[in-house]
């Protein structure tokens, strides 16, 4: 009989099943769009329909094993990763109460409280877990209690959306690093919670075990095989958060291994070790990996993917991405002088953004047009990947010799040079550029014994396509223009703080 692993990829705008063989191949995916409830009269609310995402979660599980055409006993372990942040409250017979998505910012007031009432507190809590208030569960829990006091006093536990998956599979509450850490709550070093920061907060304890990915958590339940048809046999393993378990994804599983994701928001990810000493300074998020004693620095550009969806769609003419990119690639190193104001370079304690816009264009129709505009915005998501990188370098002493390159900005060959390019760093790029569930595959290859650990995994799995070298005269130009976008960027902000302009994006209770 073959063997057949099971990823469930709960992501912001979807639910996903994957079959993978057990050497790392795809075999058959099922996918479902979900939306996240905005709650009337409640500003910034995005629930967690954990009754309807159930229902896609066993649709696509079904889907799956009837397209790949083999019986459910052939799947011998299912993992799952979930979008971070996003959290599941439940009762004490382990019914969910509550649930909210990872962008929910309906806690601003109570942000705003933690950080006048007590002024040091944040930044005590991230010396320990690396995360600010801004998206943490302290927050959006202290909401629930103060705004629905009924539902938090029924409240015993709370998990991560990953944790919710693998329990309603196999009916046990569990929690694994790489995502619990995005709660907050918890100490990188220990990989465990802290408990203390809840009841500093005036919250009860709701915290569940700790088990680390790869780790198996139990078997098919009697009441999940009805539901699913999963066997009961199928073993159900500890997975992860979307960003560190795809890193796994890529073979990133050793200290000083860097990852740029380039999604709709792009993630530039560092490997270093969990003991890492904090940054007064607060610009960066440390994020526990999948892999034991080690943690993940970590910088966010917002809206990279989105800002280029959105130029495609309303001023390229209906161009295509591969066309857009032949157009930029006719233009020189620095775009004729334009610069992209979108997204700032990672700054977790004061998490704002300046209003959209286009600096330094001019009326020549040769120079200043849809290609030149195009390559400005590929140049300055590679200039914002760079400063966060320079600034997570400064932050851990650890500095990368190569960047893998992965989701769907590294398919475009010109952004792929240009990053490297920018950051000076040899660029790769793997075969495989959607490795979230590929890296719970992983996971859940290592509950059943198949490898030893996510390293061996990465090793005999991830393959690389194609490698860039950094061109050493395009780097120095990169590095005045590096300077130039700060200085650019820090004007635009001046804007926004003043109330000039409304920012792009802010953290709640900023």
């Amino acid at each position: 009989m073959s063997a057949y692993f099971l990823s469930i990829d709960a992501g912001t705008g979807s639910i996903r099943a994957v079959i993978f063989d057990t050497l790392g191949n795809q075999i058959e995916i099922a996918q479902h769009e979900w939306n996240h409830i905005a709650s009337e009269n409640i500003s910034g609310s995005m629930g967690f329909d954990f009754i309807h995402g159930w229902e896609l979660a066993k649709q696509c599980i079904k889907e799956v094993v009837v397209k790949a055409d083999i019986s459910s006993k052939e799947i011998i372990a299912v993992s799952a990763s979930s979008m971070r942040e996003g959290i599941v409250v439940y009762d004490k017979d382990k019914n969910e109460l509550w649930g909210v998505a990872n962008v929910d910012s309906r806690a601003g007031s109570e942000v705003i409280y933690l950080k006048n009432t007590y002024p040091d507190m944040e930044k005590e809590f991230y010396k320990s877990s690396g995360q600010t208030f801004a998206l943490s569960a302290a927050p959006r829990l202290l909401w629930l209690k103060n705004n629905q006091p009924s539902l938090y006093e029924k409240a015993t536990y709370f998990t991560m959306i990953s944790d919710w998956i693998l329990f309603k599979l196999s009916g046990e509450l569990c929690c694994e690093p790489s995502n619990a850490g995005t709660a907050a709550a918890f100490n990188l070093k220990n990989r465990d919670w802290d408990k203390h920061q809840f009841a500093q907060c005036g919250l009860k304890d709701l915290f569940v075990p700790i088990l680390e990915s790869g780790d198996v958590l139990g078997r098919i339940s009697q009441k999940a095989n009805d539901e699913t048809g999963l066997g009961l046999d199928t073993l159900v393993v500890m997975g992860g958060g979307d960003v560190q378990i795809g890193t796994a994804g890529l073979g990133a599983n050793t200290i000083g291994d860097a990852v740029v994701l380039g999604g709709s928001f792009w993630q530039q990810v560092v490997n270093i070790p969990s003991n890492t000493p904090m940054s007064e300074a607060m610009l960066l998020r440390v994020n526990p990996h999948v892999i034991r004693g080690m943690s993940q620095a970590e910088g966010i550009t917002f809206f990279t993917g989105l800002v280029m969806r959105w130029f495609r769609d309303a001023l390229s003419g209906g161009r295509s991405y591969r066309e857009l990119e032949s157009l930029a690639s006719q233009v020189p190193v620095g775009s004729y002088g334009i610069t992209p104001v979108f997204s700032d370079r990672m700054n977790y304690g004061e998490w704002t953004h300046a209003s959209p816009s286009f600096i330094g264009l001019g009326l020549d129709p040769a120079k200043y047009n849809i290609g030149s505009m195009f390559r400005a915005l590929e140049e300055n998501a590679c200039i914002v990947s760079a400063i966060n990188l320079d600034n997570i370098k400064e932050f851990s002493g650890v500095s990368p010799s190569s960047l893998i390159f992965a989701s769907g900005a590294s398919n475009g060959a010109l952004w792929s040079q240009i990053l490297a390019d920018v950051t000076g760093l040899e660029v790769k790029v793997p075969v495989v550029k959607e490795a979230t569930a590929l890296g719970v595959a992983m996971a859940a290859g290592i509950g059943a014994g198949t490898y030893k650990s996510f390293e061996e995994a990465g090793k005999h799995i991830v393959k690389i396509e194609r490698c860039y070298e950094p061109n050493r005269s395009n780097f120095q130009h990169y590095q005045e223009l590096k300077e130039k976008w700060t200085k650019v960027y820090s004007k635009q902000m001046e804007l926004v703080r003043d109330g000039t302009l409304e920012p792009m994006w802010k953290a709640p209770g900023i």
